[in-house]
């Protein structure tokens, strides 16, 4: 029995893509072989790869002048890839608004001069520091960006304008927006919340930023070296780029990205609004910088939040509890959950709020 995944990551992938996946598991592309199998330096494969890098463009309007790579060590490994390949006089500026925005800007200390220009930590990551009011390192070679907090539930409502480049952790939104790359210098993005399954991170770089990684930067973290290799530099995770194939070609048959914001507008409203007008269940973030994609909420009672975690799961909404930073619960509803997930759990809520408040 399929049941509704509220999962943070690794997250629900569109039944539809599933089912092709499964059809051609052990046939891919004629080559009588499982995607699994397949050399990455088949022509079948260099094909599908250069498809999805086709798709990538097509969908977020990538200008010619960027590099789409796929990549493995999640974005995680961006972290410290970003000041390897573009810190050039030793500093840069960080906002930290969440978990993994603090994660990076730790890892940019490492390298050089980070500095924290803003945080939200004051208030749990619930709110995106005044843009207008922060004060910007003169010289900075990138102000680093978390786009979308998967932790906390808070987002970018619009994105700084500074001199310096921006570089965006997409992770948790991706495609679930329009954006207009080429105000960024970068965009990276690890797929598991919102295009496949774990394995594959995609970043799209403005290549001629790129040119020139520092020389303690690994070969394997420099995205001129992968770019020049058409991210075949060696073995990719050829599975997820495979997956990512068929999101983004069942996000294009959607309708693309904007047909899926309003999608993902529609469903996130529809559990704002009953955590609104609810007596038993609240939402800490300010209303102005609130998540489509994650939506963390408790009771008041960590008691009851065990039960109606445990409860749920007995309904098939799975995946519910919060991040262990914030506890409660957390319904991440990423572009491949349906309507009809988040309808079932505003019906589970209504009941177990008559039941328990």
């Amino acid at each position: 029995m399929r049941v509704y995944n509220f999962a943070a990551g690794p997250s629900c992938l569109p039944e539809a893509v599933l089912k092709k996946a499964q059809a051609e598991f052990l046939d891919f592309a004629g080559t009588g072989m499982s995607i699994c199998e397949i050399s990455h330096r088949d022509k079948a494969f260099g094909a599908m790869v250069s498809e999805t890098e086709a798709l990538v463009r097509e969908l977020l309007n990538v200008p010619e002048d960027y590099a789409v790579l796929f990549l493995q060590g999640g974005a995680s490994t961006q972290f410290a890839a970003v000041p390897l390949n573009l810190m050039h006089t030793g500093k840069a500026d960080y906002i930290v608004t969440g978990n993994f925005a603090k994660k990076a800007w730790q890892e940019g200390k490492i390298y050089g001069d980070a500095v924290k220009i803003g945080d939200s930590s004051d208030k749990t990551y619930t709110y995106i520091p005044d843009l207008d009011k922060l004060e910007y390192t003169p010289g900075a070679d990138y102000l680093h960006i978390t786009s979308n907090n998967t932790i906390f539930g808070s987002v970018y409502p619009e994105f700084p304008v500074t001199d310096a480049p921006l570089v965006a952790d997409m992770s948790s939104e991706i495609f679930s927006r329009e954006i207009d790359v080429s105000k960024f210098a970068v965009i990276y993005a690890g797929a598991q919340k919102n295009l496949a399954p774990a394995g594959v991170t995609i970043v799209i770089a403005k290549r001629e930023l790129i040119q020139d990684p520092l020389k303690i930067c690994p070969t394997m973290l420099q995205w001129k070296v992968q770019d020049e290799n058409c991210s075949l530099y060696n073995t990719p995770p050829s599975f997820s780029i495979y997956m990512a194939n068929l999101v983004l070609k069942d996000l294009k048959a959607k309708g693309g990205v904007k047909a899926i914001h309003e999608r993902d507008v529609y469903k996130a409203g529809l559990l704002y609004d009953f955590i609104d007008e609810s007596k038993l269940y609240k939402n800490n973030v300010e209303k102005k910088y609130r998540s489509i994609m994650n939506i963390p909420f408790v009771t008041g009672s960590d008691e009851l939040d065990a039960k109606f975690i445990a409860e749920a799961k007995k309904e098939g909404l799975l995946s519910l509890k919060g991040h262990r930073l914030v506890g409660g619960m957390r319904a991440s509803i990423y572009n491949a959950m349906p309507v009809e997930g988040v309808e079932a759990l505003i019906t589970f809520m209504k009941k177990f709020e008559k039941e328990n408040a």
